[in-house]
């Protein structure tokens, strides 16, 4: 069972940054695909940004350029720096792992989730 731990959410103004960490309770990252979602207020959950064991990257249209998504295998560690943030961001994100190296933004393929941390931007 691979257990995951989110943190670096917060609160923040419009245009600012933030980072999130993904914390994994195994050495996962060699093998797996991991991706972040985000899920707001009466909306579905979205796929935000995704990356493979040979570290590929797929990024939602609404994120591209702004998000970067990257992985510390020594500290079992992914991240989501998120830069120019809107409004928009505005949602719940959780890291998500599943145990096969094609890439999905697809929430129904994934094997495990953390609990999620909360990001506000306010205008």
């Amino acid at each position: 069972q691979v257990q995951l731990v989110e943190s670096g959410g917060g609160s923040v103004e419009s245009g600012g940054s933030l980072r999130l960490s993904c914390a994994a309770s195994q050495h996962t990252y060699s093998s797996y695909c991991l991706t972040w979602f985000r899920q707001a207020p009466r909306k579905s959950r979205e796929g935000v940004a995704a990356l493979t064991s040979d570290n590929t990257t797929v990024y939602a249209d609404s994120v591209k350029g702004r998000f970067t998504i990257s992985k510390d295998n020594a500290k079992n560690t992914l991240y989501l720096q998120m830069d120019s943030l809107k409004p928009d961001d505005t949602a719940t994100y959780y890291c998500a792992a599943r145990p096969f190296p094609q890439t999905t933004l697809d929430a129904d393929r994934y094997n495990y989730w953390g609990q999620g941390t909360q990001v506000t931007v306010t205008s």
